[in-house]
């Protein structure tokens, strides 16, 4: 013995003690060298002594080590104790629910795609029957409106007369009385233009005609608004829109005439504004205007081929 083991002789029967760990080891080793069936005679005969001294496991206290080693070493299962049992319980428990949990998923995710198919199914056939349901609502609405265009004329309610009507009558009739009987070739409302009245005058009767418009007192009519011309393809057409600002009456006339060598009376006698305006038909549609005081080309150059606004024009240079 040295002399610090002297000194301190509880320390060193301390360290000569065996600790619960290097039991725990040598347990360890010796369930290790049976499992490989490597174990001594004499660590099998210490195995079963110690088993002899420590009992059975039924005293309620967990196994040993070597009581393990010899259950698997001798091919018996060790006896269960409660407390092995206890520690085993959690892990079946688990196990179990682990089995029960996947179980479920399956059952779910079978259910699933077997509901997938029925859930499509119905969305495809209600699709079906939307995408019917719009056709035929289609075909409805298109025999509604067949049904709508085949019906005959006097099923349709009458048009009711347009408040400028007894003005036209009106105005044919003193056209006819003042003018000539044949004066007027045609007479018609024009309900996009206001309920104007509107007649076609025939061009050998139109300067008598812009007079008794002017100086007749159902008519007054001195202010005239506008004059343009027309390609009508076949003919060629001037329309003159007139207007009574004492009476506050608006009237229109149309003078037609033919493509080839057209000519319209000038009247620019009786409405010294016609001047200007008949000179711009004559320049873009070459309308000729008998009795005008100063025919000329007003837009286009003196020597300018062609009329821009006939329908038939073609340009003699393209570029320009």
């Amino acid at each position: 013995m040295t002399d610090k083991e002297k000194e301190n002789p509880q320390e060193t029967d301390i360290r000569s003690k065996p600790t619960k760990s290097d039991e725990k080891l040598e347990a360890n080793t010796i369930e290790y060298k049976e499992k490989q069936g490597i174990l001594s005679k004499e660590e099998k005969d210490e195995l079963h002594t110690s088993l002899e001294s420590t009992g059975s496991a039924g005293d309620g206290t967990a196994p040993s080590p070597e009581q393990s080693a010899s259950a698997a070493g001798t091919g018996e299962s060790a006896p269960e104790t409660p407390a092995s049992g206890a520690a085993q319980r959690p892990d079946a428990n688990r196990a179990a629910a682990r089995s029960t949990a996947a179980a479920e998923a399956g059952g779910t995710a079978s259910a699933a795609v077997s509901g997938a198919a029925p859930t499509e199914g119905a969305a495809a056939e209600d699709g079906g029957d939307k995408a019917k349901a719009a056709a035929e609502a289609r075909a409805a609405r298109a025999a509604a409106r067949a049904a709508k265009t085949a019906a005959p004329a006097e099923d349709a309610p009458p048009k009711p007369p347009s408040p400028n009507q007894p003005l036209l009558e009106r105005l044919v009739e003193i056209l006819k009385g003042e003018v000539a009987e044949n004066a007027v070739d045609e007479a018609f409302i024009n309900e996009i233009d206001g309920h104007r009245p509107f007649v076609v005058i025939r061009g050998e009767h139109w300067v008598r005609a812009a007079e008794v418009f002017l100086q007749h007192e159902e008519l007054q009519c001195g202010y005239l608004r506008s004059v343009s011309g027309v390609d009508l393809g076949s003919q060629l057409e001037v329309v003159y829109h007139l207007l009574s600002i004492p009476l506050r009456k608006e009237y229109g006339v149309r003078v037609r005439t033919e493509r080839e060598a057209p000519f319209v009376p000038s009247v620019a006698s009786v409405w010294p504004t016609a001047d200007w305006n008949e000179r711009e038909i004559y320049d873009l549609l070459g309308i000729d205007f008998p009795g005008h005081p100063n025919l000329t080309r007003i837009m286009m150059p003196d020597e300018w081929v062609g009329h821009p606004l006939r329908k038939d024009y073609e340009a003699y240079d393209p570029e320009v």
